[in-house]
């Protein structure tokens, strides 16, 4: 996975080995080889030999958390009562706070106690949702190329996941998932999205999770929608909450999480919201994992979730700057890039002559040769091979310095 530290890395041997413990069970078996840890080893390697690497590989934000939120955490830390276990749902306050977000932000009216749980992260609402409502037998549909926890939450569930390539636009995959629904057997339970995409950065409107919600009416299945960047938007841009579709809680819910506008990705703390069916679902299965988030967590989120729209907005006008920053020196090294309306990824094609080694060994060249890290498409699977997903996570400054490096190592005639 992207998300993996680099902490973790012991060497490309171990990482890219296929070979299993024999304690190792099944589901281990249908996951993959790890197909970035040559790259993550590379770039351990030359930050060891006093390499200043710049990684532009993780989406892992590096801006500060606003101060009013931390400052709430060092206080709430420090009360007895919020020491102890809290709950698995999450303590009642940070929900209504976040179905007020909702309302402010979408328009959307989610009721706090049983259309809203509070997750370590958005990965573990997913991931434990997948747990929740999937089997062996179940068949699961999502766009690719694709955040490989879409694909292998379900996987490790037990469940079979088909791909519907996204490369075509909205309407092709649109119309691809209702044939499949038509056709397939047995008939998809659930449909995977996300928009804002990760890894193309691909938006969508309204009207595409009107069509994809009467599709889950007509056909029976649900619809889990990863919104983590929805609030990561530029030139204007507003992405819409699948929410804001009449009918859509009927047959859908919608991850959110705190760590991308807001910055506070190391504090894992997210949502999922919608369907009181497979809300009641995931928070049943996280009482058995879990006993809830740091409670002082929560209650700095509550801040956050009150008082700092402001900074989220000034967070995204941060990463559209970085964006034309990095497009504009990418278009002046003679790479084709198409602007994104959203989320901190910029997704590139690689440029003749280069495009025939492949994405994982330009990815790995690219850090031998030009020391900067970037995440090969290959990575998000077939329909990403030529491109690279290159995080807006540095500052301006580094990003040029950046690209002065890949065009030196990389020249485009």
């Amino acid at each position: 996975m992207v998300e993996e530290p680099e902490e973790n890395v012991d060497s490309i041997d171990s990482l890219l080995s296929v070979d299993l413990p024999a304690v190792a069970s099944g589901r281990m078996h249908r996951l993959p080889p790890y197909l970035f840890g040559r790259i993550n080893a590379l770039k351990l390697k030359l930050r060891r030999e006093g390499n200043d690497v710049i990684d532009l590989g993780m989406g892992n934000p590096n801006d500060p958390t606003p101060k009013v939120v931390v400052d709430k955490l060092a206080e709430a830390a420090g009360i007895k009562r919020n020491q102890r276990y809290s709950v698995s749902q999450g303590v009642y306050n940070l929900r209504r706070d976040l179905a007020r977000f909702y309302d402010r932000q979408y328009g959307v009216s989610l009721n706090p106690e049983n259309e809203v749980i509070a997750t370590l992260g958005s990965k573990e609402g997913f991931s434990h949702l997948c747990l929740a409502t999937l089997g062996p037998g179940d068949v699961v549909l999502t766009p690719t190329p694709t955040f490989p926890i879409h694909v292998y939450g379900p996987v490790i569930a037990g469940a079979n996941v088909i791909g519907v390539s996204l490369n075509d636009g909205e309407e092709a995959l649109l119309r691809r998932m209702d044939e499949m629904c038509r056709t397939v057997s047995p008939r998809p339970k659930i449909v995977i999205l996300n928009f804002p995409h990760n890894p193309t950065a691909r938006t969508v409107e309204l009207g595409f999770f009107e069509e994809i919600v009467q599709l889950a009416h007509r056909h029976g299945f649900y619809l889990v929608h990863d919104f983590a960047y929805g609030q990561t938007v530029f030139d204007g841009y507003r992405a819409p909450s699948l929410l804001q579709v009449p009918g859509a809680k009927e047959v859908a819910v919608e991850t959110m999480t705190m760590s991308k506008g807001f910055n506070m990705a190391g504090w894992r703390i997210g949502f999922t919201v919608g369907n009181p069916d497979m809300v009641k679902l995931l928070g049943a299965i996280k009482g058995y994992y879990d006993y809830g988030i740091f409670q002082a967590v929560q209650i700095a989120t509550v801040i956050a979730l009150r008082n700092c729209e402001a900074d989220m907005h000034a967070q995204a006008e941060i990463y559209q700057r970085r964006r034309d920053c990095l497009c504009d020196g990418l278009e002046r090294a003679g790479w084709t890039v198409e602007r994104p309306q959203a989320s901190m990824f910029v997704w590139a094609k690689i440029p003749e002559p280069h495009a025939q080694m492949g994405s994982i060994e330009f990815a790995v060249e690219c850090l031998a040769k030009a020391q900067v890290a970037v995440a090969p498409g290959r990575g998000f699977g077939e329909d990403g091979e030529g491109y690279l997903r290159i995080a807006l996570v540095e500052n301006e400054e580094r990003l040029r310095q950046a690209v002065r490096q890949i065009r030196r190592a990389f020249p485009v005639a």
